[in-house]
């Protein structure tokens, strides 16, 4: 599945969700961490297609507030949603198999 570009609408109705597991992403342009995610990002996406993958620009207005509500303080910040609960809290660069591995997929 291709990683969704979300706002604060659809994460709410994605992590609400229960049917599969929800990965966000709360990132900005201008952060090299969080561009060097994006491509691991895609391929966890592509090796697992039970998860949704969705990325949180935190540099528009809607969603800086959103994320300030999560406790964003640092990104890249994944957030990490099981059966519409919030499971895992990442903050920082991994690798796609790293994140496998630390999510139990």
């Amino acid at each position: 599945m291709a990683v969704l570009h979300l706002n604060k609408e659809s994460f709410e109705k994605l992590t609400r969700q229960q049917a599969q597991p929800v990965l966000i992403d709360f990132w900005a342009t201008w952060c090299g961490p969080c561009q060097k995610l994006t491509p691991e990002l895609e391929a966890l996406s592509a090796d697992y297609p039970e998860l949704i993958v969705g990325k949180i620009n935190v540099e528009d207005a809607e969603n800086i507030q959103l994320a300030a509500s999560l406790g964003v303080n640092s990104i890249p910040a994944l957030f990490f949603y099981r059966n519409g609960k919030l499971e895992k809290q990442l903050v920082g660069f991994t690798t796609k198999d790293d994140l496998a591995r630390k999510l139990g997929l």
